[in-house]
């Protein structure tokens, strides 16, 4: 922005900031301030206003010009054509953008007074369930730019989203003053986030991402789930999704990942838990091995009856915990008791098939003392 068009953009919005003294609304000078700035991006028109406040306007006053602006690009977003229709991922994304800006609008208005305690309550409850929005694209929509070679842009966006998310637990309990400040200053974020994603971010992935990948992506995104709304269904099933290629020789391949046989073993011993699995016939047929084991096992228990690897007062119990998982009575067992110095806990859960059939049994078990004992939050690396 030169220095030229700088000044001539703060002197039109000191002169709507008079207006506005004057009485005239924010609705009444819409248009005003919309030929103030012109054609400019968010990043652009918080600039003006940061060299306002450097110059000694007040907060309060561009508080009010905040408004204006967050009217005036949420008005833009509902001008866009859409990039994509209405079921697809990127739709949905840019249908999201334009509601999450009217619901920083109205956090607006009510944290200047223009609402009840319940319309604050709520509106804060749809903020936490943004969350999902930014974990579709985060754990969905970034990996798959990644894979097709767009890596800087994501990281960008991400580093956005983490300062979304803070303003967001600020809010949480903010008052007053604090209030009024943070719910501004999401709205500018939010203005200036979903200006870069709507115009650079997804046009980039719908050009680098194959239109045979996008049902695929869909589904992911109604697995995570949705904000604000819920999407139209999408136009094409997800069966008709390009194939993933199957996994190299040698390598197994699972619904979410693939492992070499002895990656999988060396990953299951490497977890600080004793894991045991009997199947449908309650045979134990794996146990992992991890350095610091609390109950003891070999391989001699390979191919035996659970039943047997318990003294003859447990197995009823045993006996009742896989009848109830077969008939689908119960999800879960879990014991805890005092073992040498520890507080062993022992879960079990029915192991099913994606028909809901009964495969087995999965033993699991820790020593939960440690956990018991942790308390305040570590962030960093403890050295």
């Amino acid at each position: 922005m030169s220095e030229m068009m700088g000044n001539t953009r703060k002197e039109a919005l000191k002169a709507i900031l008079h207006r506005l003294h004057a009485g005239e609304s924010p609705q009444d000078l819409q248009a005003a301030f919309r030929d103030a700035v012109g054609n400019v991006s968010p990043q652009e028109i918080a600039q003006v206003e940061g060299e306002l406040v450097q110059e000694g306007m007040s907060p309060e006053e561009i508080r009010r010009l905040c408004d204006l602006h967050l009217a005036l690009f949420r008005e833009s977003l509902e001008r866009e054509e859409p990039l994509a229709p209405p079921w697809h991922p990127i739709g949905i994304l840019m249908a999201e953008h334009r509601e999450l800006l009217r619901i920083a609008e109205k956090l607006t208005r009510l944290a200047q007074g223009q609402g009840s305690p319940e319309e604050l309550a709520h509106i804060r409850e749809h903020l936490e369930e943004s969350e999902r929005h930014y974990l579709r694209e985060e754990n969905v929509l970034f990996p798959m730019l990644e894979k097709h070679g767009i890596v800087e842009p994501p990281r960008v966006m991400w580093s956005e989203h983490q300062e979304i998310r803070k303003l967001r637990k600020e809010l949480g309990t903010a008052e007053g003053e604090a209030l009024r400040e943070r719910s501004v200053a999401l709205g500018e974020l939010l203005a200036s986030h979903f200006f870069k994603e709507n115009r650079i971010l997804f046009p980039t992935a719908l050009q680098v991402i194959p239109e045979g990948e996008w049902p695929g992506i869909r589904a992911q995104f109604d697995a995570i789930g949705y904000c604000c709304f819920t999407p139209a269904t999408p136009a094409v099933p997800v069966s008709r999704a390009e194939p993933v290629p199957g996994p190299p020789a040698g390598r197994l391949r699972l619904p979410t990942g693939e492992f070499a046989p002895q990656e999988l073993e060396a990953m299951l011993n490497a977890l600080p838990v004793d894991i045991t699995f009997v199947d449908k016939d309650d045979t134990v047929r794996y146990f992992n091995q991890t350095k610091d084991r609390i109950f003891v096992r070999t391989p001699a228990v390979l191919g035996r009856k659970v039943q047997n690897c318990h003294p003859q007062k447990s197995v009823p119990i045993v006996d009742r915990i896989l009848r109830e998982f077969r008939e689908n009575k119960r999800d879960a067992a879990e014991f805890w008791n005092p073992l040498q110095g520890k507080l062993v806990y022992i879960q079990y859960f029915p192991v099913r098939g994606a028909n809901g059939e009964y495969l087995g049994t999965v033993e699991v078990t820790q020593d939960i003392g440690p956990l018991q004992r942790i308390s305040g939050e570590r962030r960093l690396l403890d050295d």
